[in-house]
């Protein structure tokens, strides 16, 4: 498949997964990136509120029903803080008054269940309406506390002093700070990462958590936390 196939002219827009059903946002996330898009995931209101205020995505898929509130209210608060951020609500209500007064500041409504072919060609066809074509997207610096990493010369700072990674650390702290607060598994890691199908016994993801300790640590408070048995997450 190529290129254009599989993302075009939208390949590395950012997209925010906000869904409590960790097996769909697993889904949606798989398909993305394999459509060469940057994916980001929170599972409530309070975890996107803190990703689309570090990191401005270009699409959020908002699920209507969240544990801590409302994904209409969340996707009103994120067109107010981003206003070129296209929204696309995944949801199970399909009353005709729902899904007009979601269109009413919404770009899309897609109704579960669903099909991921269709949700990764819509939020593609979202993308090309609000997206400007002749103008690239320069994403702003992620940052996790004292941590910064510029997505655009792929530079890694720690309380202003730079840090020298391998595309493989750099990677891997990236997905770090892209979930952080959450404790990401690491059979997730592998699969994201490395792009491992299988846990196996891999010691890969061990060994570049000491990597990055080694790195990061000198320069303040140990930052990366380990959950034993589960996987790894930032403090």
């Amino acid at each position: 498949m190529s290129q254009e196939e599989r993302g075009g002219d939208c390949a590395g827009a950012t997209v925010l997964i906000v869904e409590d059903e960790p097996s769909i946002a697993d889904v949606l996330s798989i398909a993305l990136r394999y459509h060469r898009f940057e994916v980001m995931t929170a599972g409530s209101v309070r975890q996107a509120q803190w990703l689309a205020s570090r990191a401005r995505p270009d699409a959020a898929l908002l699920d209507v029903m969240l544990p801590d509130g409302d994904g209409r209210v969340l996707g009103r608060e994120m067109r107010a803080l981003h206003p070129d951020t296209a929204i696309v609500f995944l949801t199970a209500r399909d009353a005709p008054a729902e899904i007009v007064g979601a269109l009413g500041f919404g770009d899309d409504y897609i109704t579960k269940p669903f099909n991921v072919d269709e949700v990764v060609a819509r939020v593609t066809a979202v993308l090309r309406r609000t997206r400007p074509a002749d103008v690239l997207s320069v994403p702003p610096p992620l940052r996790y506390g004292d941590l910064e990493l510029d997505e655009t010369t792929y530079a890694v700072r720690r309380g202003g002093r730079s840090v020298q990674l391998t595309p493989t650390e750099y990677a891997l702290l990236r997905f770090l700070v892209r979930n952080g607060g959450r404790v990401v598994p690491k059979d997730q890691l592998l699969r994201h990462v490395w792009s491992y199908e299988h846990e196996a016994e891999s010691t890969v993801v061990e060994t570049y958590i000491s990597y990055l300790r080694r790195k990061l640590d000198p320069l303040g408070p140990p930052l990366i936390t380990t959950r034993r048995g589960v996987g790894y997450g930032l403090s």
